[in-house]
C-alpha cells in the first residue's frame, strides 16, 4: 500500500479557566508549528497530526461524544493520574486533571468513568455532560489484586452486560523459577489472566470476581468487540529461548519468537501459559522447554489457538475495532494494533513501534496483517537499537470515526483522519 509522508505540527495546549497549566503539568510548553516527528506514514488519503505534546506518560485514552479525551498516565510523576483534554476547532486544550494514582486501563460506560490503578478498578459518575462530578472521591469496586512490579498495570474493558474484564499480568516470564518440580505453575490462580467483575459492585476482591480465561501471560491490549459481543486481547510472549535454552533455539529464533498473539477469548478459555507457546511461522501451538517441549512438539489441543500471530516481541499495547464511517469501508470492524517496540529482538535490529491494520470479514481476520502508521521511532537508527522517540501505546476512536493513538515515551496524542 502506497505510503505519504506527514510531517506532524503541534497544535497548541492551552490551558482552561485555569483549572490546570502546563507549569503544573510540569512539562516545557510546546511550540507551535513545530514538527514532533518528522516522516510518519500513513496510506495514502489519510492525514496524521499531533493534536497534544509532552503531557507525561500517556497509555489509553477514551474519547466523550463532547470531544473531551480521558488520558491515563502511568505515572504521576509529570501530572495527575488521569488528564482530561478539549479539541475543538483545530485546537486542544487542557481542561484538567485528576487521580492521585498512575496506571494503564481506563473505560467509559453506563454513564461511568473507569480506571485502573496497581491493584483494582475505581469509577467516577459522570454527569450530562460526560463530566467526571467525583474527581476526588471515586467509587472502588475492584481491590486487592496482584500488583507485582512485574506486569503490574491493569488493562481493563467493558461489555455490553455491566461487567467489567481486567487483565492480571504474570509477575514472570515463564514461572519455571516459582515451580522447581515443573508440574504446575502457582500462579495462576491470582494471576496470568482474565478476570470478570460487575460494574455496579463496591470493593470487590477475587473471591466476588469470575476468573475468566487463563494462562495468558500478559495483556495490555483488551477490547469488547461489538459486532462478535465478544472479549479479544493481545497477549505479550515469553522472553529468552534461546538464552534458557541455546541447545533448541538459535538466537534468531530467540529474536522472532514466541509470537504476540491476538486472543478471541471465551468464558473459561485457557490459552496455554506458560505451558504453551505460539510459533508464528509454524502457525502452531508448540510445548515449552521447560514442560518438556523441544521446539518440534505440538502442544496439547485443550489450548486454545491465537486468531492472529504477530512476530515476537512488539510489545501489543493498544487494541480496537474500527465501528465508524469516516475510513474506507474496508476498515469497517477490522482490527488496529498498536506496538510499543521491542528491547530483546538482539541480534536482529529491534522492531516495531508502529499502529497495524489487521482485516476482518464476517467476524475473523481476512488475509495479511499490514503496518497502518509508521515513523514514532524516528530514524531507523533510533529504531534499530530500541531508542525511539515515540512508543504507539494507546488507541480510541473519535466521535466523528478519527483514530487517536497515545505515545507513552514523550506524552504526544496523534490523530488520524482521512481525507474523503
Amino acid at each position: 500500500m502506497k505510503k505519504q509522508k506527514i510531517f506532524a505540527l503541534i497544535l497548541p495546549v492551552i490551558a482552561l479557566g485555569g483549572l490546570l497549566t502546563l507549569n503544573a503539568l510540569k512539562a516545557d510548553p510546546p511550540s507551535k508549528s513545530k514538527p514532533a516527528v518528522a516522516g510518519l506514514t500513513v496510506p495514502t488519503g489519510f492525514d496524521i497530526n499531533v493534536i497534544a505534546d509532552k503531557l507525561g506518560s500517556a497509555r489509553h485514552l477514551v474519547i466523550t461524544p463532547q470531544n473531551d479525551i480521558y488520558v491515563h498516565m502511568a505515572s504521576t510523576r509529570v501530572s495527575k493520574g488521569i488528564v482530561v483534554l478539549h479539541e475543538e476547532g483545530g485546537k486542544t486544550t487542557i481542561k484538567t486533571s485528576f487521580a492521585n494514582y498512575g496506571g494503564t486501563g481506563i473505560a467509559m460506560g453506563g454513564g461511568y468513568l473507569y480506571a485502573s490503578d496497581k491493584s483494582g478498578v475505581f469509577r467516577y459518575k459522570l454527569d450530562a455532560n460526560n463530566q467526571v462530578t467525583n474527581p476526588e472521591n471515586p467509587d472502588r469496586i475492584v481491590t486487592g489484586l496482584v500488583s507485582v512490579d512485574w506486569h503490574q498495570p491493569k488493562a481493563i474493558t467493558l461489555d455490553n452486560d455491566g461487567n467489567v474484564y481486567v487483565n492480571i499480568g504474570a509477575p514472570s516470564n515463564i514461572c519455571d523459577e516459582l515451580d522447581k518440580n515443573r508440574t504446575g505453575c502457582p500462579l495462576l490462580d491470582s494471576a496470568a489472566g482474565i478476570w470478570q467483575f460487575r460494574t455496579d459492585k463496591l470493593n470487590q476482591s477475587y473471591k466476588e470476581g469470575v476468573h475468566y480465561a487463563w494462562g495468558l501471560r500478559n495483556v495490555v491490549g483488551i477490547t469488547w468487540n461489538q459486532q462478535l459481543n465478544q472479549l479479544f486481547v493481545m497477549q505479550h510472549g515469553r522472553d529468552n529461548l534461546h538464552q534458557m535454552h541455546p541447545k533448541l533455539f538459535t538466537e534468531k529464533q530467540s529474536a522472532e519468537l514466541p509470537a504476540e498473539c491476538m486472543f478471541a477469548i471465551k468464558k473459561g478459555d485457557n490459552a496455554g501459559w506458560p505451558y504453551v507457546y505460539y510459533d508464528w511461522q509454524k502457525q502452531k501451538n508448540m510445548l515449552g522447554p521447560e514442560y518438556g517441549g523441544d521446539g518440534v512438539k505440538p502442544a496439547d489441543a485443550k489450548y486454545i489457538n491465537p486468531v492472529v500471530g504477530f512476530p515476537g516481541h512488539l510489545a501489543p499495547d493498544g487494541l480496537l475495532f474500527y465501528t465508524g464511517n469516516q475510513f474506507p469501508e474496508r476498515y469497517k470492524n477490522g482490527a488496529f494494533i498498536a506496538f510499543h517496540g521491542s528491547w530483546n529482538r538482539a541480534p536482529e535490529p529491534q522492531a516495531g513501534y508502529f499502529v497495524v491494520f489487521q482485516p476482518f470479514k464476517n467476524g475473523k481476520p481476512d488475509g495479511k496483517w499490514e503496518v497502518f502508521a509508521d515513523g514514532f521511532a524516528g530514524t531507523e537508527e533510533l529504531k534499530a537499537q530500541g531508542r525511539a522517540e515515540h512508543r504507539p501505546t494507546g488507541l480510541a476512536q473519535g466521535p466523528d470515526g478519527s483514530l487517536y493513538i497515545t505515545d507513552d515515551n514523550k506524552g504526544t496524542i496523534y490523530k488520524v483522519t482521512y481525507k474523503k
